[in-house]
């Protein structure tokens, strides 16, 4: 099958990524690092999320992080919000896009929001109206879309349950999440082709995780699948706090190097990339950076 020629790269690493981490980076290296990937050529960047300081510690920074910024021209600035409190903040902040969530899973969907799928919806459908109504485009996540670390695995219909108000609510890109990291391409190749049928592919994200080491080969069947849009992270950062066992998002460098080497364009600098993630590491107690960042050291010692 033809791949594409062009795929968007989503960078959520200042989010996602950095979420889970049980350090603070400083809001001074967070705005640096983020300017670093800008400077790589990421057009799109989860900058934080507007979720209160007891939950999410680590970006209880959000307001100043955001104010911080000097806005480039053809860049999203984005955020998470969970709900019209969160929404508030983000557009004082001046964000580009919200991202709302929300599990497939309702055990993973309770421990994450403390809400049932029912509860949510109504909640979330909420603030993609206030969100559009100012002027805001609006993607939704839907983590554990192929297995629960709870509930074990996710029929495809069942994600289509969970997604269906929020389509009807007016989203304008779903991401569609391996929050565990335990999808295998059949699996991705198999459900796409029922979620395409009910989602149009241009509105189809994936986010992969890379815990048992298949994310690149899950990104191979989504491409095959007509799918042009995926999240990653910078220096493989990230994990889910509700998902025990949950490792990195699928790292931007990896992603940058497998697609530019089948002929795919991004419009980003892998070695400039590599950079930034050599910059924010250090500043987080991530242990497993991606697999073109250890490659490059393992070259960088090499030639000494």
């Amino acid at each position: 099958m033809t791949l594409p020629a062009h795929v968007t790269v989503k960078e959520v690493g200042p989010r996602d990524g950095l979420q889970n981490d049980a350090s603070f980076v400083e809001t001074e290296d967070k705005v640096a690092w983020i300017e670093q990937m800008i400077d790589a050529g990421a057009a799109y960047i989860e900058c934080t999320s507007f979720v209160h300081p007891k939950w999410v510690p680590a970006l209880k920074d959000h307001q100043e992080l955001m104010q911080m910024f000097k806005r480039r021209p053809g860049v999203t600035y984005a955020a998470l919000v969970p709900n019209m409190k969160g929404l508030e903040g983000a557009l004082r902040s001046g964000v580009d896009e919200v991202s709302v969530f929300m599990s497939a899973s309702e055990t993973h969907n309770q421990k994450n929001i403390n809400k049932t799928i029912a509860e949510t919806h109504p909640v979330l459908e909420e603030v993609i109206r206030e969100a559009k109504a100012a002027g805001c485009s609006v993607r939704a996540y839907i983590s554990t879309a192929f297995a629960c670390p709870y509930e074990g695995t996710m029929a495809p219909e069942t994600v289509l349950k969970a997604v269906d108000p929020l389509l009807e609510a007016g989203i304008n890109e779903l991401s569609i999440g391996d929050t565990i990291g335990a999808a295998a391409p059949l699996e991705v190749d198999t459900a796409l082709k029922q979620w395409v049928q009910h989602v149009p592919k241009e509105q189809i994200a994936m986010h992969f995780h890379d815990t048992r080491g298949t994310a690149l080969a899950n990104v191979y069947a989504a491409l095959q699948q007509g799918v042009t849009t995926f999240d990653a992270a910078g220096a493989g950062l990230g994990g889910c706090p509700y998902a025990p066992g949950a490792g990195g998002n699928l790292a931007t460098e990896d992603l940058l190097y497998f697609l530019h080497r089948q002929g795919i364009e991004t419009g980003m600098d892998e070695a400039a990339y590599l950079e930034a993630a050599e910059f924010i590491l250090p500043r987080t107690t991530n242990a497993a950076p991606g697999k073109v960042l250890l490659a490059s050291r393992g070259e960088k010692e090499a030639k000494l």
